[in-house]
């Protein structure tokens, strides 16, 4: 039996447990990333740990969400980030270089290598042909220190694409068609591969907008094969030499195999408030629109901007419309000034921002009362953009210049023919905003810089053989990580200050969680469905920890959040029978006696105090998760360790 591409990368970094179905393994870590709102913690747990030295191939800490410098706040985290980078052996990509995926992609992925990073969309780099996971700061943290990653043994899935996209279709409309076949939750527990014929008249910044767009599945990783498309675009960067071949073999088994016809597709968009509430351009067509957003890590290559470029040329866009650019990364903007196509943006009425993330996590630009926006971005959920009752519709920057244009959602093929754009056969290099770190024999004497924002982590226990604590918030189905710990340019400057971040938990919810959280001191949440899809921040558990969160009970979990549970020493259970949800009620008191035993057994029973119903509850957990559960999470466990 062959090798998917996952299962051969796998194979060649696998450094404990067995390549089986749902089982754990641990994986060598070649390269990791860090952005800055999740960084400032997983280097504060670095340090934590106590390793002089990354032990890593390549470790690269980005600034690319919190650049909007309103206080002291974000640039002392940048500070920090910065001086921990030095220190410790990492590279530093300063602000305005660049939104992390965009520059990982172009300066430093590399086929068949692993990269886990804390941020979600980390399997960008799939387009290239790496196992590229979203991760947990603090397990970013422990492979920076030479520890394995663990995860559990993904399902195999197949997605084979035949023809070729016509004009006016775009990667994201595959993305967006595939997130209609699956939902957000199809994903989950596999890897996606991308093959069949269709590949080959994909470019990888065109595979990295379908692998980026992948981690809305709630898959483990999207991946493309590396193959004479990769060779040429790692050539043009200048990186011809990390260039390695890799593809499945002929008789791979897969667990699922999806075709898509890629001439059948047509210009895609995703609803409010979901990735997966899919409808046709066509069928939504001469809805108005208040704003338009093009950029983020799903679609801000030189590829895509030349092509809004080229729609807007010698245009205006609608005097009742709000257009934003934001390039990727300075690699792109030099090259759009390069080419005169920036001139063409401008002209056409546009607000040209930063080589960031910004609107995409509410870091600015956020919609009107009410108003529709469409962006090029990779989540639409409720408040994201900063404004709660905005409708947030994800689009293709095809489908986003046409209505920056019409003012109204516009099928683009209504706008006649599609425009040519020529990519460059070489890209201009310029890594002057990569700041390398000090050299070994330099590090001890080189400090480490906190201001004042920056807190210690939470404190944690061992666990305790009985938990009894108040039912503090009931919570429905496909709760994300922008509920429970919402992001925005108001709040993302505390991710280095749990105690001031924790006003803030479950806001977009329950605004009187927090102090009904710290009242009762002890405290269970109850979730439906797919708790916790989204973003990788660890934020999402970090601070329900320091609120006395100690159980989660859902009917399932998204597979980053319940990892960073464990991480922090939450049990993550779920329900052994969904409809048992419908038996508790805010407010219940819930006792949960023999933990020890119920790790163990894998099977526990909650109590519920005050209503008398005893209700089985499953915690089957590998060994591992066992320990770091029993410590108090992964910190103390891998202090013990050490």
């Amino acid at each position: 039996m062959g090798y998917t591409i996952a299962e051969k990368i796998i194979k060649e970094h696998i450094v404990s447990g067995e390549m089986v179905r749902g089982s754990e393994i641990a994986l060598r870590i070649d390269q990791t990333l860090t952005q800055d709102a999740t960084g400032t913690m997983a280097y504060i747990e670095f340090e934590a740990i106590g390793i002089p030295r990354v032990r890593t191939e390549l470790s690269v800490a980005y600034i690319d969400h919190n650049t909007l410098q309103s206080g002291f706040e974000n640039a002392d985290d940048h500070l920090y980030i910065q001086s921990v980078a030095k220190k410790y052996g990492i590279r530093f990509s300063r602000p305005g270089n660049g939104i992390c995926h965009q520059v990982h992609l172009e300066r430093f992925g590399k086929p068949g290598k692993t990269l886990i990073g804390s941020d979600s969309h980390t399997p960008t780099c799939g387009g290239i042909g790496m196992l590229a996971m979203g991760a947990g700061g603090m397990d970013v943290a422990v492979a920076m220190g030479g520890g394995a990653y663990y995860i559990t043994m993904p399902k195999m899935y197949k997605v084979n694409l035949t023809g070729k996209l016509s004009p006016w279709v775009s990667a994201k409309d595959v993305s967006l068609e595939i997130l209609r076949i699956l939902s957000v939750k199809g994903g989950v527990g596999a890897v996606i591969e991308w093959g069949g014929e269709g590949i080959k008249t994909l470019s990888v910044p065109e595979r990295a907008t379908i692998t980026n767009m992948g981690t809305e599945l709630g898959a483990t990783t999207s991946i493309f094969p590396s193959d004479e498309i990769t060779k040429a675009f790692l050539e043009a960067q200048g990186r011809g030499e990390d260039f390695t071949p890799l593809e499945s073999d002929p008789d791979a088994v897969y667990d699922r195999v999806i075709d898509i016809d890629l001439s059948t597709l047509e210009p895609l968009v995703a609803c409010p408030h979901s990735p997966d509430n899919v409808k046709s351009a066509k069928e939504l067509a001469g809805t108005k629109v208040d704003q338009v957003c093009i950029g983020s890590c799903t679609n801000s290559s030189l590829r895509d901007m030349l092509r809004v470029a080229a729609i807007l040329k010698g245009k205006k866009i609608k005097d009742s419309v709000s257009l934003s650019i934001s390039p990727g990364s300075k690699q792109v903007l030099t090259a759009l000034a390069d080419s005169g196509a920036l001139s063409d943006i401008i002209a056409s009425g546009a607000r040209l921002l930063e080589c960031a993330c910004g609107p995409c996590i509410g870091m600015g630009f956020s919609p009107n009362s009410a108003g529709v926006s469409l962006r090029t971005f990779n989540r639409n959920f409720e408040g994201r953009s900063g404004t709660k009752d905005a409708g947030v519709y994800l689009v293709s920057p095809e489908v986003a210049a046409a209505a920056a244009l019409t003012g109204v959602i516009t099928d683009p093929r209504d706008l006649g023919e599609y425009p040519d754009i020529t990519m460059p056969e070489k890209f201009k290099i310029n890594d002057s905003a990569v700041i390398m770190p000090a050299p070994v024999e330099d590090a001890p004497s080189i400090p480490v810089i906190k201001g004042p924002n920056i807190k210690s982590f939470p404190d944690t226990a061992p666990l305790a053989d009985t938990l009894e604590a108040n039912l503090t918030l009931k919570v429905g189905d496909n709760i994300t990580t922008d509920h429970i710990m919402p992001a925005g340019a108001k709040i993302l400057p505390y991710r280095s200050n749990i105690p001031h971040l924790s006003k803030f938990c479950f806001a977009v919810c329950d605004e009187s969680f927090p102090e009904r959280a710290k009242a009762a001191g002890k405290t269970v949440i109850v979730g439906g469905s797919n708790y916790g899809q989204g973003s990788s921040r660890e934020h999402a558990a970090l601070v329900p920890l320091y609120l006395g969160v100690k159980a989660v009970v859902a009917k399932s979990f998204a597979r980053i959040h319940a990892a960073n549970l464990i991480n922090a020493g939450i049990i993550p259970f779920t329900f052994a029978n969904g409809d048992d949800y419908d038996k508790l009620t805010q407010g219940d008191t819930l006792k949960i006696e023999g933990l020890f035993e119920a790790l163990e057994s894998g099977r526990a029973v909650l109590k519920d105090e005050t209503t008398g119903d005893e209700i089985e509850l499953i915690c089957e957990f590998t060994d591992r998760q066992r320990a770091m559960l029993l410590a108090g999470g992964l910190l103390p466990y891998t202090k013990e360790a050490k």
